[in-house]
Parts: structure tokens; C-alpha cells; sequence
């Protein structure tokens, strides 16, 4: 990690040792509202905070099984057809998916 600083914020702890993050951090991490925040902690005692990647336990369970099963019985991969491939774009050739990104309807920004 770079010692470069462009902007520096600061929160108090209270005496539960909470703290609300700045928004100036909020925004350069892209938290919102029950996101999870990943602490850092350099061999020279300097923490660093970035936004925690999400994991789902359940899908980490499934892909560790598909990857063992894959493992184990590799015969059993089959390459998907072009009839497939076809028959997935005509299904999904007049589905509108927006912005991914913009907040649902009634969200805090």
C-alpha cells in the first residue's frame, strides 16, 4: 500500500468503541447502508480500511462441490450446443435489465 494521502477524515469512538464512518470514506469505498468493512493491519501497526468483498456460504459450498465433482468425474463435461446457445439468446433476446447499478425504488442514496 502507498503512503500517498489525498484526504484525510475522522470520527470519535464512543464509549461502546463505535464510530460513524465519514461520509468522505463512505463514498470513496462505495458503502451503503449494512455493507461490511474489511480492516487491514500492517506489520508497522498502520490499518488500513477497504469495503469487505461479500461472500455467500452457501454458493462457496456449491462451487467447492461443482469443482470437486468436476474433478473427480471429467467425463461428465459436454460442451454446450450451438441449438442451446440459440435457443438461450431467443429467450433472453427481449429481457430489459436497466441500470444494474441504480438504487431500487425507495432506497437511500
Amino acid at each position: 500500500m502507498t503512503e500517498t494521502l489525498f484526504a484525510v477524515a475522522e470520527s470519535t469512538l464512543t464509549d461502546r468503541y463505535q464510530t460513524t464512518v465519514p461520509s468522505s470514506v463512505r463514498k470513496a469505498l462505495g458503502l451503503s447502508k449494512q455493507d461490511k468493512i474489511a480492516y487491514h493491519i500492517g506489520a508497522d501497526g498502520k490499518v488500513y480500511i477497504a469495503r469487505a468483498e461479500e461472500e455467500d456460504p452457501v454458493l462457496e459450498k456449491f462451487l467447492a462441490f461443482l469443482a470437486k465433482d468436476i474433478e473427480q468425474n471429467p467425463q461428465n463435461l459436454k460442451p454446450i450446443s450451438a441449438e442451446w446457445v440459440d435457443r438461450l439468446k431467443s429467450l433472453l433476446a427481449n429481457i430489459e435489465t436497466g441500470e444494474l447499478n441504480a438504487p431500487l425504488p425507495g432506497e437511500d442514496e
